[in-house]
């Protein structure tokens, strides 16, 4: 009805859809390019072989989800001519089978098989088969028959029932056919393999597999839509749109037309789209909108984190991830830490997330514990009872964890806290609660801590100068606040938001910076983070006298030189070297509560070498 070249199939082969169209005798006219990739109608698979049969003495791989399903009718009793006979093989089970195709020899067959309420999702079997190393994998839950000879893989996804053969050589041992899709279309199910029918050949190599002329049956096999697309193409009037349809055990939607010329049924055309791809376009949208979401959350958090720490100035990557941690350290009543070096932004920092906690009405308590002599230190705190010492107040003293009472208190440099006093703050971290000095009373507070320091506090615990127990009890919810130098795109906004609060607070009118001095400013280190350009910033206002703060009136230039001649003060390569082991072999025996194998492994070393440095560095 059609050439081979005609415009019409041209036109099909086009389509996004599979497209089948039957004359009024049921044989094919056009099967565009798209229904032969539904139904795995192609001639070039990769692995090639050559056409031909199972021959005696064949070694016959076998994965089958479902005996008699999708497998050319396979029967367990068909499975004795691989040498497999086992009356508990029914129908309907999966199996995986190793044989040789009617062989006389006393090689017996390799089987597994299990009943279709299997609670399993998986079925394997390996095994030494006349010297072959083979395996089969039927995966359940992903729809997944894998035949393995040697270290080549066969592989046969599946929708609801498969059949799956992989034939070697019986000689030679090399493959001679495997299954792939489509193997219905080319009537290469299982069961009339073992039965003696020739397979197709594969690769570049083989015979185009053309199915124009044949007919619908014989591609298809039958089954209720295909009965309804020949008694449509017949003469009966059948049709329907957009319906769920099986063919060849593939789940698919179809729409089904007769088509007439003038008052004459002439064929019908069936419209097929693949359900198993359908799913995977709405897979993919799904996945697309999952990241849509979660742009669109991840924009929400940095515009919240810009919104609600007002505060804290800065647009850097580093900076919003610490708003972020801020954000969620306010909405829990944990412990928090907040580390980084001097003139970070610590105590800003801890006033921010009080600020914007459900305690932001109750009382912030700032105690800056470095500034505090340390025999003050605990009355500050814990505050003391009438005559608990000479020159206490005969009415006593309430500290500054009662003043919290409800809030925040905020334990700024905690790290300069004498061991002493250690013991007494773990005492009120873990219980809440503590005794005034010369007091008999305990007290119970309800407060949230957050405390702060610019020590590495591991170190310190190395030292012997701060306890394990109270780090591990502060490190709760810790927080590192970068440097200056780590958020240089900061420096800016910084600025713009620093200089008109100077000019406001020395009684001058509002400067601005030029680019040059900006310049600088983005080019310094900042050893003294940002209460270092604070300060900076302020000299330079009162040196200006116009609105623009130059180069010229930054102190700067002065503090390079010095940092360039301190850099020369360092310690030799050799000397670093034997520092940088120490220390690491030490935190590693520390992390490791002791364990020396665990150390060993943490630091990947030889037990000789790891012992040897103990010695050398005279490690307890």
């Amino acid at each position: 009805m059609f050439d081979r070249d005609s415009y019409a199939r041209k036109f099909t082969d086009m389509m996004s859809e599979g497209f089948i169209f039957i004359d009024n005798k049921g044989r094919i006219q056009i099967y565009n390019n798209k229904a032969k990739e539904i139904f795995g109608i192609a001639y070039n698979y990769g692995i090639s072989h050559s056409s031909g049969m199972i021959e005696k003495e064949d070694i016959v791989i076998i994965g089958d989800n479902c005996l008699g399903k999708d497998d050319g009718n396979l029967t367990p009793e068909a499975l004795s001519c691989i040498g497999v006979s086992d009356s508990g093989i029914q129908v309907g089970d999966a199996l995986i089978a190793v044989g040789s195709y009617k062989s006389k020899k006393k090689e017996a067959a390799v089987y597994k098989f299990i009943k279709p309420d299997y609670d399993a999702n998986t079925l394997e079997l390996s095994c030494t088969y006349l010297n072959t190393e083979i395996s089969g994998l039927i995966d359940f839950k992903s729809r997944n028959i894998t035949l393995k000879v040697n270290k080549d893989k066969y592989n046969m996804n599946y929708i609801k029932y498969i059949g799956h053969i992989v034939v070697l050589d019986g000689n030679s041992k090399k493959m001679k056919f495997y299954q792939t899709q489509g193997y219905t279309a080319r009537g290469e199910g299982i069961y009339d393999l073992l039965m003696g029918k020739k397979y197709r050949a594969k690769g570049e190599d083989s015979e185009f597999f053309n199915v124009i002329g044949k007919d619908i049956f014989e591609i298809h096999k039958g089954g209720s839509t295909i009965e309804e697309f020949y008694s449509a193409a017949t003469g009966k009037d059948i049709s329907y749109a957009n319906e769920f349809k099986e063919i060849n055990g593939r789940p698919t939607i179809c729409t089904l037309s007769p088509v007439n010329q003038g008052k004459q049924r002439v064929g019908a055309v069936l419209k097929v789209e693949d359900i198993s791809e359908i799913k995977k376009a709405i897979r993919e949208r799904d996945e697309a909108l999952l990241n849509l979401e979660q742009m669109e959350r991840k924009l929400k958090e940095e515009e919240s984190s810009k919104k609600l720490l007002p505060e804290i100035i800065g647009e850097s990557k580093e900076i919003l991830n610490v708003k972020k941690l801020a954000i969620k350290a306010s909405k829990t009543n944990s412990t928090v830490l907040l580390l980084g070096e001097s003139g970070t932004g610590k105590s800003l920092l801890a006033r921010a997330i009080h600020n914007n906690s459900k305690l932001k009405h109750k009382p912030f308590i700032h105690v800056n514990c470095g500034s505090i002599p340390e025999t003050l230190l605990e009355s500050e705190l814990f505050g003391y009872e009438g005559g608990a010492f000479t020159g206490a107040r005969g009415e006593g003293k309430a500290g500054m964890f009662e003043l919290a009472e409800g809030g925040t208190i905020f334990l700024d440099e905690i790290g300069e806290i004498s061991l002493l006093l250690q013991v007494k703050l773990l005492q009120v971290l873990q219980d809440k609660s503590f005794f005034k000095i010369g007091g008999n009373k305990n007290i119970e507070v309800n407060v949230r801590i957050i405390v702060a320091t610019n020590k590495n506090l591991e170190d310190e615990m190395l030292k012997g100068s701060f306890r394990e127990d109270l780090y591990y009890r502060i490190n709760v919810f810790p927080i590192w606040i970068p440097p200056l130098r780590e958020r240089k795109q900061d420096i800016y906004p910084l600025v713009q938001n620093m200089l008109p609060m100077i000019c406001s607070r020395i009684g001058c009118e509002s400067k601005r910076v030029s680019g040059e001095a900006l310049s600088i400013l983005s080019g310094y280190e900042w050893p003294g983070n940002i209460r270092e350009l604070e300060n900076i910033l302020e000299r330079a206002v009162n040196l200006a006298e116009g609105n623009t703060i130059l180069s010229t009136h930054l102190a700067i230039n002065k503090i390079k030189n010095m940092k360039k001649h301190e850099v020369k003060q360092i310690e030799s390569l050799k000397e670093a070297i034997i520092e940088t082991e120490k220390k690491a072999i030490t935190n590693a025996i520390l992390l490791s509560g002791g364990d020396k194998k665990a150390a060993m492994k943490l630091l990947n070393i030889g037990k000789t070498s790891f012992y040897e440095k103990i010695k050398k560095y005279n490690i307890e």
